[in-house]
């Protein structure tokens, strides 16, 4: 079993680049992936989306990425060598013609043109695209497997909560049955006793038992508490599955919810009723930690 709340991180380099993803998830109906990352790793998000599935059914995980270069920086100098020969080129035209210098300092020229952004710009390295992705594949696997194994971690614990709730509700199911089979007999013996009161001795038993029969009838639980322990058997397998089980948890529990609200509208004694309170108490609190399981 696995909740839906985790946490990853992993970490790595190679000759070029420092990668780092960061993962956090929480429950979410279905897969929801939020992955905030430099737009120069936008190729390769399909990969990341890809990754995350395979290890990951439900959740929403936010995704944080960094990357770092490791070289003297992803920056190159490019100079305008023919913005600064038509420079040089008109300042010893122009230099003759308006000052009379024949020899115009051209050195002092260019190095003060070396300080205007016109003549000189940094431009960003071209990325090495086939070493980054194998970079990025490779600290995603690691980091959803971190993440993973996070989820696994957490969902023992949930899996050891719900396995104590299941035994809680098993025994007020055994001791609704027990109650109920006193109730019953106890029932027949006061409700002869009445009519005896009011008809005397002489009364029809024949009537007396179909009178009975539907009274009890109408306040008959035995299917629901049968149809509970059905439920809680079922819950209790698909305690121990591998595999994700959160919907179909969730889909069971509103069941079993449904057999206890009959069991509350048909039955009139009020040790039944605290019994139905303390059951609806209990998988409220089921319903609370299923809300978390992949």
């Amino acid at each position: 079993m696995k909740s839906m709340t985790g946490y990853g991180q992993a970490n790595q380099t190679n000759d070029a680049y420092e990668l780092t993803i960061e993962l956090k998830s929480v429950n979410n109906r279905f897969l929801d992936l939020q992955i905030r990352m430099p737009k120069e790793l936008n190729p390769y998000e399909a990969d990341l989306r890809k990754i995350a599935k395979e290890k990951i059914q439900r959740g929403r995980v936010d995704v944080f990425i960094n990357l770092a270069p490791l070289k003297s920086g992803n920056k190159k100098v490019q100079i305008h060598w023919e913005l600064l020969e038509q420079l040089v080129s008109e300042l010893q035209t122009g230099g003759k013609e308006r000052f009379g210098i024949i020899d115009f300092p051209v050195e002092k020229v260019l190095v003060k043109a070396m300080e205007q952004s016109d003549f000189v710009t940094l431009v960003d390295q071209q990325l090495e695209t086939e070493t980054l992705k194998e970079l990025v594949q490779t600290t995603a696997s690691e980091a959803f497997t971190q993440l993973a194994k996070s989820r696994e971690l957490e969902g023992s614990g949930i899996q050891k909560v719900l396995i104590e709730y299941g035994q809680k509700v098993q025994s007020l199911v055994t001791e609704l049955q027990s109650f109920v089979t006193e109730y019953e007999a106890d029932f027949q013996q006061r409700y002869q006793l009445k009519l005896e009161e009011y008809l005397g001795t002489t009364v029809d038993q024949d009537r007396l038992l179909t009178e009975l029969a539907v009274l009890l009838e109408r306040g008959d639980i035995h299917e629901e508490l049968d149809r509970l322990t059905i439920h809680l058997a079922k819950m209790s397998t698909l305690l121990q599955v591998t595999s994700p089980v959160g919907r179909e948890l969730d889909f069971l529990l509103q069941e079993m919810n449904r057999e206890v609200n009959t069991i509350g509208s048909k039955s009139s004694p009020i040790q039944i009723k605290d019994i139905v309170v303390q059951l609806k108490t209990i998988l409220e609190k089921i319903r609370e930690q299923i809300q978390n399981i992949e």
